[in-house]
């Protein structure tokens, strides 16, 4: 993880390593970071465990690292809570790629520009991109980071069917490689914070999804 490290200085970001699952958790409370880089595989309290931990205070991104290609660590690390994985051994540069794409959109996409967006009214349901809150009935609901970025480019793309690697490259911000059950077990979880809400999402077989509202829901800022 040192080359890691390296790549990561280089692109001016402030880097905190820890080693055990337990120094994970230490280091996260009290330097409270932008981002977690998180290794399945830690000593004393595993990735899975730091990551259900956070969770339960905490929407920081969270990037998981597995050694196993096979999809159960992946599914596993998503159902948790993480908003992205990467297979070792990976390229550095590509963890550099990801990161910046995450933090791009939990900031203003240029200076100035927060507190420009107006709040997204649909039927029911409010979307506020800068506060990134929603609530449906006037009732707050909790998405996690990649929920609300998911929830916001469907709510742009309102009526057009998305393909799931168009949703990946859309939501998640690079070239994407590899499967698409990130976006399926992302949609999943967004379904569930959105009941009895006016807006709908639905599979299209064979294509990918496509959000709806129901009929009489008027669009408004």
């Amino acid at each position: 993880m040192k080359l890691v490290r390296l790549y990561l200085e280089k692109e001016n970001f402030r880097v905190e390593a820890a080693y055990t699952g337990m120094e994970a958790l230490q280091k996260y409370a009290a330097v409270q970071p932008d981002l977690i880089v998180l290794d399945l595989m830690l000593p004393e309290i595993d990735g899975w465990e730091v990551c259900r931990r956070i969770r339960r205070e905490s929407q920081v991104p969270i990037i998981m690292l597995t050694a196993r290609s096979d999809d159960v660590d992946k599914i596993v690390g998503l159902e948790l809570g993480a908003d992205d994985y990467l297979t070792k051994e990976f390229n550095p540069r590509e963890l550099v790629a990801r990161i910046k794409a995450v933090l791009r959109r939990a900031g203003p996409s240029e200076p100035g520009a927060r507190g420009l967006r107006e709040p997204i009214r649909i039927g029911n349901t409010c979307i506020d991109p800068d506060r990134r809150e929603v609530t449906i009935d006037g009732r707050q609901i909790e998405l996690r980071f990649k929920e609300f970025d998911l929830l916001l480019h469907f709510v742009q793309h309102l009526g057009i069917v998305l393909e799931r690697d168009r949703l990946l490259n859309g939501v998640w911000g690079y070239e994407y490689f590899g499967d698409t059950r990130t976006v399926d077990v992302h949609v999943a979880h967004l379904r569930d914070r959105l009941e009895g809400s006016d807006l709908c999402i639905n599979t299209v077989r064979g294509a990918g999804y496509k959000m709806t509202a129901r009929q009489g829901s008027g669009i408004s800022s």
